[in-house]
């Protein structure tokens, strides 16, 4: 027979105050800046970007995590925003598409995207942008196979994959 088991004071330290179920004040820091939102523990970081922040540049594609277009950034990692909790990304910084371009300027791969002719029908490129970004930074863009793996989370319905590795690869080169 074992001996009863209880939880270390550091174990009790570590448990989050409990939030909800109603809606609770929730600080996000997105693209720089700080939005207080009222939100209901179990909303996802997708409909409170899209819903109460207004920035629609992530897409809410199969709500699954299986296709990409919702791809952000969550402290410099991308994230599939559908399947990520709001109230998990306070004390994070937020990055979407629309906080890539410093002011007019397009981020270098949101210009390569477009002399690549990367996108057709438009709705995966700010998920496809965001995460070719990050492969970028993250070192993953050694030849088209790598590209291709690591972009094989967001899907182009469209099939605009060589025009999308082409971009990766422009700002690759021009990187190096």
């Amino acid at each position: 027979m074992s001996a009863p088991h209880f939880p270390s004071r550091a174990a009790e330290a570590a448990v989050l105050p409990e939030r909800g179920p109603g809606p609770v004040a929730v600080t996000l820091s997105v693209n720089g800046a700080e939005h207080v939102v009222e939100l209901e523990p179990r909303v996802g970081l997708l409909d409170a970007l899209r819903e109460r922040l207004h920035l629609t540049g992530a897409k809410k594609g199969c709500d699954q995590g299986t296709c990409g277009a919702c791809t952000v950034w969550v402290d410099g990692r991308r994230v599939l925003s559908c399947l990520t909790l709001a109230i998990a990304c306070e004390g994070r910084e937020v990055t979407t598409i629309e906080g890539l371009a410093e002011g007019d300027e397009l981020d270098a791969m949101q210009s390569a995207f477009i002399e690549q002719d990367a996108f057709q029908c438009g709705f995966c490129t700010p998920g496809q942008i965001m995460s070719a970004v990050a492969l970028l930074k993250e070192g993953h863009a050694r030849d088209d196979a790598e590209i291709r793996e690591w972009m094989s989370g967001n899907i182009c319905r469209c099939a605009a994959y060589p025009h999308i590795r082409a971009a990766v690869r422009s700002v690759r080169d021009r990187e190096a």
